[in-house]
């Protein structure tokens, strides 16, 4: 019975709420929540906000739709959205978000989740919604938007010529340009918010060339 009723949750996290929802059946939801994550059937990751396990389930779990849950505003972006675009070679261990809101770190049994902030007027350019599986999405920054972000949010990059960007994304980055078809005019958005602005004009100026 009780897998039936969190079922209904599938790989979505759910609140303190939810569950107590849920549990209602029971003399004391707390104490059962407590059991369930002893037996590992809920991860608990923040306080108040918890996942089912696989045991529940079945499904594998999308960090990158925890991410969105964890701390938000925010979606998915910087190198975490260059690896799952295929953009850049490495696959990061950090789930790494920009959020309007401070900057934080969490800590949890699935990772490491990392969260960088932008202005409010940067963060509503430039994100999407990606389906995983049938039941669910989550909000990930566009191929270029990523690439914005790292650059607003990376300390003491400095660039005196197209060149010297382009040098950054193919040596330091170690982009694959070919990937994705890239839409320049959200560069274009960034660029006129009047932060990094010399920096957003080179990096538009390399990606017209890709188009």
């Amino acid at each position: 019975m009780l897998h039936g009723i969190l079922d209904n949750y599938g790989v979505i996290p759910l609140c303190t709420a939810n569950l107590y929802t849920s549990l209602t059946d029971y003399n004391s939801p707390k104490d059962k929540i407590s059991y369930m994550e002893k037996k590992g059937e809920l991860i608990r990751i923040k306080k108040g906000l918890y996942v089912c396990s696989a045991k529940i389930h079945g499904q594998l779990l999308s960090r990158e739709l925890i991410a969105n849950h964890l701390y938000g505003p925010s979606y998915v972006s910087l190198e975490s959205a260059l690896s799952f675009y295929g953009i850049i070679p490495e696959r990061t261990e950090t789930l790494h978000s920009v959020t309007f809101k401070r900057s934080k770190k969490f800590q949890t049994p699935l990772g490491l989740f990392e969260y960088q902030s932008i202005p409010k007027q940067l963060y509503a350019i430039g994100f999407k919604q990606e389906f995983a599986g049938e039941d669910y999405a989550y909000l990930i920054a566009t191929p270029e938007k990523a690439l914005c972000d790292l650059l607003l949010t990376t300390a003491n990059l400095k660039f005196s010529s197209k060149k010297s960007m382009l040098n950054f994304l193919e040596q330091d980055l170690r982009i694959d340009f070919s990937t994705v078809k890239w839409n320049t005019r959200i560069v274009q958005e960034c660029a006129k918010a009047g932060k990094k602005t010399k920096e957003l004009l080179y990096l538009k100026e390399v990606l017209n060339e890709c188009v």
